[in-house]
């Protein structure tokens, strides 16, 4: 079942044995405190790794102004854009050099193709990192809405334990990186 940004919060919150929330503006404290954290946590997690779900390309459209050193050309970065992994040329999406400046990327490339983290919605993620971001909302609502210093460190364990094996099954989406040159085989040749 897809999840919107509410419902995942409700459930973070019934963790914590707190009435779910139908809006960011119920007027309780738990809605309050969950539309103030909600944005926050959920880009954390989502740029803490190269999901595959939330990992896109595109070519960067040239900014009318170069940057004013290191660099001949600056992009302009996607609204949804929360980290980079690479960039590249024409077709492939790595092997050139960049900086990430503001929400700009500078190269010397005429063009760049660049994969990066982006914000999906919430509606299409997977199930393992829905129970990611429970997981983490939960340990981050506890200590304001419990003052329970301790469980709030339990439920961050959780969540990184959650965060750990939603990675793992991640990785499996994907074909496993290959070697492209290693100089020890490059020196026995």
């Amino acid at each position: 079942m897809a999840l919107t940004d509410t419902g995942l919060c409700s459930r973070a919150l019934v963790r914590l044995g707190v009435h779910p929330i139908t809006s960011f503006s119920d007027g309780t404290a738990a809605s309050e405190i969950a539309g103030l954290i909600y944005e926050p946590a959920r880009d954390a997690v989502l740029s803490s790794y190269a999901w595959s779900f939330a990992t896109g390309q595109v070519a960067l459209t040239q900014l009318g102004s170069g940057p004013n050193a290191d660099y001949a050309y600056a992009y302009q970065l996607p609204n949804d854009f929360l980290r980079a992994i690479s960039a590249g040329t024409g077709t492939r999406g790595r092997g050139i050099a960049y900086r990430i400046v503001g929400d700009q990327l500078h190269t010397n490339a005429d063009q760049v193709m660049l994969t990066y983290i982006y914000r999906p919605a919430e509606e299409t993620f997977p199930p393992f990192f829905d129970m990611v971001l429970i997981a983490r909302l939960a340990s981050e609502f506890c200590l304001p809405l419990t003052e329970n210093v301790s469980r709030a460190e339990m439920l961050a364990r959780l969540a990184e334990s959650e965060f750990q094996r939603a990675r793992q099954l991640d990785a499996q989406q994907d074909t496993p990186n290959r070697l492209e040159s290693f100089a020890l085989i490059d020196a026995r040749e």
